[in-house]
């Protein structure tokens, strides 16, 4: 097991080479197995998880956040049991496995196509079961999908004598990308459940199969009926099976964290510092250590420096529909608690944007209580908070998402300066054009802008609030000034103001010798907006 341990983090690079740590080049969008090992990319060695996955089971389901290694998992699963023994010289797959036996391989990748209609699916189900009659031929009598896939499986299996290995990578792209439109995702669902019921009454001709997708359905979606599937999602054996663990940063990336030191002016643990803050913080089981993001990590040592690059390769908009359809209080996304059932499937039909949001990598395991078996779920990392609050932003406000990063710059130097009217003319542009469909939900419709606007400011300054039924306690420090808020939702600004002295909300800060400014401040139903403030 201690050369288990140690064989873990080498990091190679091409096959019978020396590794060069000085000139390395990173995967970066590349989910190939055999093209990372043959042409020289930096691969950090899995191979003794997948051996132990094969070795203990034969159905397995994993879910990850996108860009987190789940292709690349499939493509080395695809590279091992086709037999390619070679490109796993230096690897601990190469001491572990000893037959290398050939086994023919149905590959599915769904993540190609975008999915707004049945027929997008048909395309790519029809393309995949075409090229495998190909090679195993066709039963003309076989008409559906799943009679098609059962028979292809069946007709490997006695061609080969080998059983086969069923690989599907992102199963749930068509379901995640048509969460929106129940009818055309009730089409989409009806086909898939069937195609993979297959794997379950195909048993006696299956080797291994392994889907992998961000999210898991259940209930009444695809996996009601395939209850032969291991998820191995949150299973602590298998935590550290994609991405990337503390000790695989420093094992394999120690002179790019000096050479990133040395470009940021600080030091080899003010960068590790920076790393953890931005990157790691991803918890797939509880009591577990954290993972880093592979793709922020790998882009950050490429070009040598910070930067939101899983957020920006992708845009949620699925979530913040999701969001906005249940009247969600956005305060409460972060330290959300939550049950098991809530991190072990979603529900295509219900309307809870939570468990979607923690599957989807937005979210992740912060606290568990074993005593209730509940989870305190939370942003894992400053990347990912920031990132999601950002984008947040043109979908609550008028304000383009383009066009946040000069509004919180200006919101910043405002309130560094003691700018109170300017401050609060800027943020009255984020509540305009409130459509009158809001009205009715106007007190969580605040409470989100607010928290928006004050998370935003948070990244760059000291910010403290909370909510409590619609209203906004809001303490904001800069090192000259301290602004203690309070806002009323048809009441008076001066209502507010009194309340901040009748509570005592600035007798913390009595002592401080910062300039400290006491603000009411009061929304308009008939405006739809702020409409006065006063200042003491």
């Amino acid at each position: 097991m201690a050369f288990l341990a140690k064989i873990r983090y080498i990091c190679s690079r091409k096959i019978n080479s020396t590794v060069d740590m000085s000139n390395r080049i990173y995967p970066i969008g590349i989910q190939n197995f055999e093209k990372i090992r043959k042409d020289g990319y930096l691969y950090i060695d899995k191979t003794a998880l997948i051996h132990r996955l094969v070795a203990t089971g034969s159905y397995y389901f994993l879910s990850r956040p996108r860009r987190f290694g789940k292709s690349l998992l499939i493509s080395t699963l695809e590279a091992y049991f086709q037999g390619k023994k070679e490109l796993f010289k230096g690897l601990a797959m190469e001491q572990l496995e000893k037959d290398w036996t050939v086994y023919p391989v149905l590959r599915l990748d769904l993540n190609i196509e975008k999915y707004d209609t049945k027929e997008s699916l048909e395309a790519i189900l029809e393309s995949n079961l075409s090229r495998w009659e190909d090679m195993y031929s066709a039963n003309p009598s076989d008409k559906s999908f799943s009679l098609r896939f059962a028979g292809i499986i069946r007709r490997a299996c006695e061609q080969t004598g080998r059983r086969v290995v069923v690989l599907v990578d992102e199963y749930d792209k068509p379901l995640l990308q048509s969460i929106g439109n129940k009818e055309v995702q009730t089409e989409l669902r009806n086909m898939l459940k069937p195609f993979y019921g297959v794997l379950k009454t195909m048993d006696e001709c299956i080797k291994f199969a392994l889907l992998t997708g961000v999210t898991k359905f259940g209930k009444v979606s695809v996996f009601s009926d395939l209850n032969n599937l291991m998820d191995i999602s949150m299973d602590h054996r298998y935590t550290e099976i994609c991405g990337i663990s503390e000790e695989e940063l420093h094992a394999c990336f120690k002179e790019e964290i000096q050479e990133l030191a040395t470009v940021q002016q600080t030091t080899y643990e003010g960068v590790s510092e920076k790393l953890r803050i931005n990157y790691d913080g991803y918890h797939f089981a509880p009591n577990t250590g954290g993972m880093y993001n592979p793709f922020s990590i790998l882009n950050t040592f490429a070009k040598m420096t910070f930067g939101s690059y899983w957020f920006e390769t992708g845009t949620p908009t699925y979530l913040v529909e999701l969001l906005k359809k249940s009247d969600y209080d956005l305060e409460h996304v972060n330290g959300v608690e939550v049950g098991i059932e809530a991190l072990s499937g979603v529900d295509s039909t219900d309307t809870d944007a939570i468990p979607v949001i923690y599957q989807s990598g937005y979210l992740t395991i912060k606290d568990y209580d074993s005593r209730f078996n509940t989870y305190t779920l939370g942003y894992p990392n400053k990347e990912v908070e920031e990132g999601f609050v950002r984008f947040l932003v043109p979908f609550y406000t008028p304000i383009l998402e383009s066009r946040s990063a000069f509004h919180v710059r200006n919101f910043i130097k405002e309130v560094e300066s003691g700018d109170i009217d300017g401050f609060f003319t800027r943020l009255q542009s984020f509540f305009s054009d409130t459509t009158y469909e809001l009205v009715r939900q106007q007190e969580l419709h605040y409470s989100n802008v607010l928290y928006i606007v004050f998370r935003l400011m948070g990244f760059y300054t000291q910010v403290e609030y909370h909510t409590s039924n619609g209203r906004i306690d809001l303490v904001l420090q800069t090192p000259d000034y301290i602004y203690v808020m309070e806002f009323k939702l048809s009441g008076t600004a001066e209502e507010a103001l009194q309340q901040i002295n009748d509570k005592g909300y600035a007798l913390p800060f009595a002592k401080d010798p910062r300039t400290l400014y006491k603000i009411g401040i009061n929304f308009s139903p008939e405006t739809r907006n702020i409409d006065r403030w006063v200042v003491e």
